[in-house]
């Protein structure tokens, strides 16, 4: 993209917390925004209106998806997996389909996400996970399921891909870009937390870090003492 136009970014889940701040990040770099939620939300993003575009449709839609993401540099897309109708993955399938070719595409999931099998979890971690699984599933709220084949997907494609796995997530005023690490269980992870404003801030960093494509980045705030340590020792990738 050359320097004398401004950076165009999707942002596919803009209403919800995660969204609003990468929408705020995005609007503070000087990008043109399109955000995409569905119709019910929209009045979610009052604050910025006059400031972005609002797409409203669900975001499995892919009439709706191929519209917001027209002519856009970057998507960012928030994978979530509501229901038990393949909410992420349909989502996940709309992006990689209609967003233009070269474009950075950057997704975010949890922890649970692997790519290669490496990541090493606790037993409190794993057992939380499948009661979430089978309660959400039961009640036909969540389906954890989808949004590993959501991911899936992703990972096989030949897009500009990234996919961001986040922390257990706290409110709170920016502490800074994240470090992160290949595998969630490498000790720089050891704190498991990161404020939700840093996870958007690093999502929209993203966008223009070539050092990231095809990475799946656990990440965790700077500020914990894992984090502080490998700052002072500096040998990751994070």
């Amino acid at each position: 993209m050359g320097t004398d136009r401004v950076m165009k970014v999707c942002i596919v889940g803009a209403s919800g917390k995660l969204g609003q701040y990468m929408v705020r990040h995005a609007l503070d770099r000087g990008y043109e925004v399109v955000g995409v939620c569905r119709e019910r939300s929209v009045p979610k993003l009052a604050a910025f209106e006059g400031r972005m575009t609002v797409v409203p449709g669900a975001t499995n839609d892919p009439e709706v998806i191929r519209r917001a993401v027209a002519g856009c540099d970057g998507v960012l897309t928030v994978l979530v997996p509501w229901g038990v109708q393949q909410y992420a993955s349909g989502t996940a399938q709309a992006v990689l389909d209609h967003a233009r070719p070269g474009a950075r595409l950057v997704f975010s999931c949890g922890w649970h996400i692997t790519r290669d099998g490496k990541d090493r979890y606790s037993w409190l971690f794993t057992t939380a996970l499948r009661i979430v699984a089978v309660l959400g599933k039961l009640v036909r709220a969540v389906e954890i399921d989808d949004q590993v084949e959501a991911c899936r997907r992703v990972f096989a494609s030949d897009t500009r891909w990234t996919v961001v796995r986040g922390s257990d997530l706290e409110e709170g005023e920016s502490q800074g870009l994240p470090v992160w690490s290949r595998h969630v269980g490498d000790p720089v992870l050891a704190g498991n937390l990161t404020r939700r404003v840093d996870f958007a801030l690093f999502m929209v960093e993203a966008l223009t870090d070539d050092a990231l494509v095809h990475e799946a980045p656990a990440i965790v705030g700077r500020l914990t003492p894992a984090a502080l340590a490998h700052t002072a020792a500096p040998d990751g990738p994070g």
